[in-house]
């Protein structure tokens, strides 16, 4: 990297670089194949542990067996510019690989132009030990406060299938032996409600912070269902060489009518019983962030009611209420269980969609256009049809978060209307930016 030739303009490079020499921060500048060009000291600090030559010449090369995937995502991040990856977590284990005493990286990757990558890096291990330990000692207080006194405790192997179980487990979950020895403890949870990837997904959550916890449906052996606290966390398992995971199963159905109450009142739109933008958000940037660790299928439908203005002005705006909540509910019908719909706000709709590409998606579009179209409305005696415009977005490298994420759908939503409404149509970079018809 060459300075520039006039005496001020080089005084002021040469500002920049000690600067970056002395910033608090790891900071360095790489090509786009990874080769460093520029890197500051507390930077090489941090990325010395990673490398085995003493040679830190390649920003890849560095994390290549931390986190393998970072070249393939800077290589398919296709946008001018931007934010490729952003405070991403990455351990870098002391010793054994399996051991979860080791420094913690957070790093962001900016692409600056077509040549050129920046990279800031921080160190996060205090940080992540603090939120760790305050995480443990809430879940010991629940535990306290809430008097367990039954519960299924299972021992799992490093994949997340199922070693041994407790007692407990027997009669919570009504298991005999050897009924689930080597499942995945995927099979606790319903059919028509499990995650693509949940066992992934939570494993590495768990190797993460030191836990995952979530709560929701669970089944027992004769296929009963009973709400449920689960609580995942790594161990050293006594009789094998590997690591593995400890799973604790709660039934927690007593009082959850409560708890689901104090939920809705946060979390759904007080209109339509739907998920509200609040809770889409936060299962949206969950999805991604799952993503982005694993890439599959995991597609947007952006979904806005067609001419809402005229229901409202010739029926009235109880009437409109009326259409949302029929809206609604056509399209709660028409969704898995494991897929997310909520009113963004106003007559907009939106459903998440884990496990399904954009193929799939369009399809399901077309089925909700065709559905709500042929469904009618009655409001005081008044027949009322609506129809809707779908916009479909399936996610990919380039998006950052659950905002661009959206403005592509939006984009398609808007491109449906100008089609003449009442149908799908899928993002593409060619679609104009959005304007309504």
């Amino acid at each position: 990297m060459s300075a520039p030739d006039t005496p001020e303009v080089r005084e002021e490079y040469e500002a920049l670089l000690q600067f970056l020499y002395m910033a608090p921060i790891g900071l360095l500048q790489a090509r786009m194949d990874g080769e460093i060009v520029m890197i500051n000291p507390l930077c090489a600090q941090l990325l010395m542990p990673l490398v085995s030559d003493m040679a830190i010449d390649n920003l890849f090369d560095a994390f290549e067996s931390v986190a393998p995937d970072l070249r393939q995502r800077c290589r398919d991040f296709t946008a001018e510019y931007g934010k490729i990856v952003e405070a991403m977590q990455i351990p870098v284990y002391a010793g054994h690989r399996g051991r979860r005493d080791g420094q913690v990286l957070s790093v962001t990757i900016l692409k600056l132009d077509a040549g050129r990558l920046m990279a800031v890096i921080n160190d996060i291990t205090e940080v992540v030990r603090r939120e760790r330990q305050l995480r443990h000692t809430q879940a010991w207080i629940d535990t306290i406060v809430n008097g367990i006194s039954d519960y299924a405790l299972l021992e799992l192997d490093g994949s997340g299938c199922i070693r041994d179980w407790n007692a407990s487990a027997e009669r919570l979950l009504g298991i005999a032996e050897p009924s689930l020895i080597h499942q995945p403890f995927s099979c606790l949870y319903p059919p028509d409600a499990t995650p693509m990837g949940v066992v992934a997904d939570r494993l590495a959550e768990a190797q993460q912070s030191g836990w995952s916890l979530d709560e929701g449906w669970r089944v027992r052996a004769d296929g009963s269902r009973f709400w449920s606290s689960t609580l995942i966390t790594p161990i050293e398992l006594p009789d094998s060489d590997e690591n593995g995971f400890s799973l604790i199963v709660r039934d927690i159905s007593e009082g959850r009518e409560a708890r689901e109450a104090l939920r809705s009142a946060l979390f759904n739109d007080h209109l339509t019983g739907l998920a509200n933008r609040r809770a889409f958000h936060d299962v949206a940037t969950r999805e991604l962030r799952n993503w982005a660790r694993q890439p599959r299928p995991l597609s947007l439908l952006l979904i806005d009611a067609d001419h809402f203005k005229r229901i409202n002005d010739q029926y009235g705006h109880a009437a409109g209420d009326a259409a949302l909540r029929h809206l609604a509910a056509v399209l709660g019908s028409g969704l898995r269980a494991l897929d997310v719909v909520a009113r963004l706000g106003g007559e907009e709709f939106v459903a998440l969609l884990p496990g399904t590409d954009v193929d799939g998606a369009e399809s399901l579009a077309m089925r909700l256009c065709e559905r709500i179209a042929q469904s009618t409305l009655e409001v005081d005696g008044q027949p009322i049809r609506c129809t809707v415009s779908i916009g479909v977005a399936t996610m990919a490298a380039d998006l950052q978060d659950v905002d661009g994420f959206l403005q592509r759908a939006d984009r398609a939503m808007y491109a449906a209307k100008h089609a003449g409404r009442n149908r799908a149509a899928r993002w593409s970079p060619q679609l104009p930016a959005t304007t309504v018809a």
